[in-house]
């Protein structure tokens, strides 16, 4: 079945039915479902699991997906809402609504959130703890049609970026936290201890978080200087 609607069409009822599910509910498993098969077919097609024919293509494409029970799960502003000025949202759940469920986030999260939300919103549970992952459309900055010079950025390993104006974005403290981070994730595996397995849960990410936040960061700044002097990236 290749249509989307189709297959809502013939699953609609039974979905509903068999696990309790609301309607918007209902529409968004079998949506996520599709989604999900989508992706493996793409990703089957473009020999991301290896030729045709083979072992793990084979055992990848005869598996049913499955999808983990702290995975993200998309909300409608009919399943969800929100109330930003009381900090406080209304959500539906198999057991029914809850309603004035409290939420937190920074004051500049919580002004963009009241300007630009829109759209659905994801609900998922990482390391025990259960975030609303919201869509905001911000308007982006009118772009400089006619700049008066480029600004060229050269990205490597040593050093993160370098710009054509001899500034240098050195990655050196970044890679001595990722070289403490490994051999300590190191002596904790081996130690293998209740204690280490604890550490080793709670850091897991960091690095990544770490590397993210400092590109993303570079990638602001480096923004910013452009616009500020009217050049072009």
């Amino acid at each position: 079945m290749k249509k989307n609607f189709a297959l809502r069409k013939l699953t609609y009822d039974a979905v509903k039915s068999r696990w309790g599910l609301g309607a918007q509910a209902a529409q968004h498993v079998i949506k996520k479902t599709c989604d999900a098969y989508a992706t493996l077919r793409a990703n089957v097609k473009a020999g991301n699991y290896g030729g045709p024919g083979s072992k793990r293509c084979r055992r990848v494409s005869e598996k049913p997906v499955v999808f983990r029970s702290e995975g993200a799960q998309p909300y409608d502003d009919r399943m969800l809402s929100w109330r930003i000025r009381e900090r406080t949202v209304s959500i539906w759940t198999v057991e029914g609504r809850v309603k004035s469920l409290a939420f937190t986030a920074d004051p500049e999260q919580l002004a963009r959130l009241a300007l630009y939300r829109q759209g659905e919103s994801d609900l998922l549970c990482r390391d025990g703890m259960w975030f609303l992952i919201a869509t905001c459309e911000v308007p982006e900055a009118a772009l400089t049609t006619e700049p008066v010079d480029f600004l060229g950025v050269d990205l490597g390993i040593v050093n993160i970026a370098a710009t054509s104006d001899g500034e240098i974005m050195a990655g050196r403290e970044l890679n001595r936290a990722r070289v403490r981070d490994r051999d300590l994730r190191r002596k904790l595996q081996k130690k293998n201890t209740p204690s280490a397995r604890r550490r080793l849960k709670k850091r897991r990410r960091k690095e990544a978080r770490r590397a993210k936040d400092v590109n993303h960061k570079i990638a602001k700044r480096l923004v910013v200087e452009a616009g500020g002097t009217s050049h072009a990236l």
